[in-house]
């Protein structure tokens, strides 16, 4: 939980929680898999390991470059995953490659031991325990007590087996598949075979490290590396705009451990590290590239949460958006909000919230006093609780805020009732609670500890702990580096996210709270986290040809992502088919905010993007909303031609305005002075800190 600036201003407990509680009758028991001493903190919802905690806990999770998997029998599966790919999906596909397993068998499930940030440790058995870390070409099994009969299995043939050196510590295991694994072990070890698919090792006491061999040439530096393993993980988020990595680690020699795509582009040079530029494992994330080091500096370049514009509404379009400005600020008066889903109404909240921003912006002051009057009326019953018909609640069993309507249904308010999109309803709330703070610091003081509350539940920094209130970063993936929406829902592909834009606004209003609180350690945090989701959606979202993380045929039909999976890119998305292109445009810019150009700073991939979509639109029954968001991008290199279709426009999305777009398409244009194109240089608050 952020820490609070001024002595004078009364917080909230760090990381506390002021809703009332209230018992689930849908949430899942978390005491099947976790260690009871776990069970007194907060635990995670949507982590990388979070199929392992869930039903049978028997689906798999990709840790990179292996998808792992304890189907129970006191066995793990490793899996170095091919794939499937069209023009419409790209999936890795699971098949137990190599199965290490406690030959004594037992009935027992799995249990996790510890977890942290970068790694799971996974007791397979009550005798073998699994060091599983994100990352690492090995996947490392150790005995925990005396000599265990370990035994080696395939859904393969073994056709090779043989030592590799005099002392047993090394061989090579060859599969009519084609595939080779190298296994290393840290005390002689005698494989025999048990038959076609199964060897067996009578009495072993140590660790096991098994490797996929996708070269020969790499085998020397698998065996260079092999006797150092990770046996943890911690990723910090101490200095502005910067994640640093370092790992526990056991045995001797030097750590070799992969970086993906992002880690790449963000690896400092002045962390100490080597980058092995030919040791690469394949990933539907783009290549896997080895790295030695056991600690790494990630710096990504600073992004400034601002209330306004960077460059202001031009001059010609001042009178444009007051005027529309005023009709919908009117509309507030005789549209109250209906529905009672805290994602609709937070999106409701959240579009009466710009309008008073967007007034001070060109000037009409006399405007605010009624946004302002339908904030309070409209956000403080969910604060109170006194709203009827839903309202959050906090969840003793696993950690978290709830909603009212969740907590008997776990498919009401889109699974937020099991951890299901937080950061996308409390995202809208949390701005519109800024918005209000901002203008009415009276009602932000009175409401504070709600508001933090709400940013506590996904954006906690401490460790998980007994005491604590809600787990550390419930949404956001220190390791992939942008956030999960999935929730306490087993996935065959894992978790999954559809709406990077949605994941952005709620990190970015998490920050203006911080501003309107005068916070900033918040503000850091919150400007951190969503310059990682910026450049993350960037990576794996925003699909440009020939760029060679996704096969050719995905890459050229698609420019956006629907939904992304840890296992699988889909062009559909969760609502819409895959020809509905404008929706899925639209599901990765909504809101429009300032941010929303830290989201789509590359105006060529704009323009593509663009030229992509608007075949989509002479579809029959296109939503007016929907063409909105299309509109809005093209106004990033065409404002004319897309200030003319705005103005045609009869609708707009439920968390959109005709003065919201207006008020983007008036305040795009070029930057004096600013040679970088994205323009944050100059109103970065944070460079002194970064470099």
């Amino acid at each position: 939980m952020p820490h609070h600036g001024s002595h004078r201003r009364p917080a909230p407990a760090p990381g506390g929680h002021v809703f009332p509680r209230a018992a689930s009758t849908v949430l899942p028991d978390p005491s099947r898999f976790f260690a009871p001493e776990l069970l007194a903190a907060p635990l995670p919802t949507n982590s990388f390991f979070q199929n392992f905690v869930l039903k049978n806990g028997d689906q798999p999770e990709y840790l990179h470059p292996y998808s792992v998997r304890s189907p129970g029998g006191a066995a793990l599966d490793v899996c170095y995953p091919s794939r499937n790919h069209s023009p419409s999906f790209d999936i890795q596909t699971f098949v137990a490659d190599l199965t290490v397993a406690d030959a004594a068998g037992g009935a027992e499930r799995h249990r996790i031991a510890a977890f942290d940030d970068l790694s799971v440790t996974l007791d397979v058995s009550p005798t073998l325990r699994a060091h599983l870390v994100r990352g690492c070409p090995y996947v490392t099994v150790v005995t925990t007590a005396g000599p265990v009969d370990v035994s080696v299995a395939s859904v393969h043939a073994f056709v090779d087996v043989a030592a590799c050196d005099g002392a047993g510590t090394k061989w090579r295991l060859g599969m009519n598949s084609g595939q080779t694994f190298l296994l290393y072990a840290s005390a002689p070890i005698h494989l025999a075979q048990a038959g076609t698919t199964r060897l067996s090792a009578p009495g072993f006491a140590g660790a096991i490290r098994v490797a996929y061999l996708p070269d020969a040439s790499m085998e020397p530096v698998l065996d260079r590396y092999s006797g150092c393993f990770p046996t943890a993980g911690d990723a910090a988020l101490n200095r502005p705009f910067c994640v640093d990595y370092s790992w526990r680690k056991a045995g001797h020699g030097e750590l070799l451990m992969l970086a993906h795509p992002l880690h790449l582009r963000l690896l400092s040079d002045d962390c100490g590290v080597r980058v092995l530029d030919d040791f690469r494992y394949r990933s539907i994330d783009g290549d896997l590239v080895g790295v030695v080091g056991d600690s790494w500096a990630l710096r990504a370049d600073p992004v400034s949460p601002t209330w306004h514009s960077t460059r202001g509404v031009s001059e010609d379009g001042v009178a444009e958006v007051a005027a529309a400005l005023r009709a919908d600020v009117a509309g507030l008066a005789s549209a109250p909000i209906t529905t009672t889903s805290s994602y609709f109404y937070g999106k409701a909240v959240a579009r009466a919230a710009r309008l008073a921003l967007i007034a001070e912006e060109v000037g009409c002051p006399d405007a605010i006093p009624a946004v302002q009057s339908f904030l309070r009326a409209t956000v403080t019953p969910w604060l109170d609780g006194s709203f009827q018909g839903n309202g959050f609640f906090y969840d003793a069993k696993w950690g978290g805020l709830v909603t009212l309507q969740g907590l008997r249904d776990s498919g009401a308010d889109f699974g937020f009732g099991i951890y299901n999109d937080h950061h996308y309803h409390l995202g809208y709330f949390l701005y519109a609670i800024a918005v209000l703070a901002k203008i009415d610091p009276c009602w932000g003081r009175k409401y504070m500890p709600q508001a933090y509350s709400m940013v506590a539940d996904f954006m906690t920094l401490s460790r998980n702990r007994a005491g604590g209130s809600f787990t550390r970063l419930r949404m956001f993936d220190l390791w992939k580096l942008h956030s999960w929406a999935g929730g306490l829902t087993e996935f065959a592909d894992g978790r999954n996210q559809e709406s990077t834009s949605e994941a952005v606004n709620a990190y970015y209003s998490a920050a203006l709270v911080g501003l309107s609180y005068g916070d900033a350690h918040l503000v850091s945090l919150g400007a951190t986290l969503t310059a990682l989701e910026a450049l993350a959606a960037q990576t794996w979202w925003h699909v440009r040809a020939g760029e060679g993380i996704y096969e050719e045929d995905f890459a050229a039909a698609n420019r956006v992502v629907g939904v992304l999976w840890a296992n699988k890119r889909d062009s559909g998305l969760w609502f819409a088919p895959p020809e509905w292109k404008e929706c899925r445009l639209g599901i990765q810019l909504l809101p429009v905010l300032p941010i929303s150009e830290a989201l789509f700073p590359d105006v060529a991939f704009v323009r593509d993007l663009v030229a992509w979509t608007e075949p989509a639109l002479a579809r029959d029954g296109v939503g007016e909303g929907w063409k909105g968001f299309v509109y809005a991008l093209e106004g990033i290199y065409d404002r004319e031609a897309a200030l003319a279709k705005t103005r045609a426009l009869t609708g707009h999305d439920d968390g959109n305005s005709l003065a919201n777009l207006l008020w983007w398409l008036h305040s795009r244009g070029s930057v004096v002075g600013d040679g970088d194109g994205a323009g944050f240089g100059r109103c970065c608050w944070y460079r002194q800190y970064c470099h």
